[in-house]
């Protein structure tokens, strides 16, 4: 009588991922957020939710890339949330006027950065995903989870208060 095999757990191939792709990811999320015990705990939820992606019958190819867009979403689920605790807490919406803004000065990067940072957790997920990592406005509502149309107002608001507050801070500065 043969002994059954024992399977592999397949969450294994992250074992010898995890020390060059942990710098990449905590990276990544750092650069992003810019607050070192936030991007440490979506790091560890990254990898968490990477093993359980891993145990799934058709699990993707592992490697540094997807655990990125692991961390991707881990970190637009995190601006979710904390945008829809702060819409509980606001009584009164600030509505924007929803027009085209083609800014094309040069912008200061850190102080952009700065600014970046000072946004509202929705103004700050959506820029970021557009702009620095360079996704399309279907790409950005899916991270969101908005709509296409509501993305498209939501970048135009958000492009107001940065360029709001990127000139208020100049004018500090100076």
């Amino acid at each position: 009588m043969t002994e059954p095999r024992v399977r592999p757990d397949p969450a294994f191939a992250l074992l010898g991922l995890y020390e060059t792709a942990l710098p990449e990811v905590y990276g990544y999320l750092l650069s992003r957020c810019g607050d070192r015990t936030l991007a440490e705990e979506l790091t560890s939820e990254t990898f968490l939710g990477a093993v359980a992606a891993c145990r799934k019958e058709y699990a993707p190819p592992v490697s540094t890339g997807w655990l990125i867009g692991v961390a991707r979403h881990k970190l637009a689920d995190h601006w979710r949330r904390k945008e829809r605790e702060e819409r509980g807490l606001r009584l009164v919406h600030d509505s924007e006027p929803d027009v085209e803004d083609p800014w094309d000065e040069q912008l200061d990067a850190l102080r952009a950065r700065q600014v970046l940072e000072s946004l509202g957790p929705h103004h700050r997920a959506a820029l970021s995903l557009r702009y620095v990592d360079g996704l399309g406005v279907p790409e950005v509502a899916g991270h969101l989870g908005r709509s296409v149309h509501a993305t498209e107002a939501l970048l135009v608001r958000a492009r107001a208060a940065f360029r709001r507050a990127y000139e208020e801070k100049e004018g500090r500065d100076a």
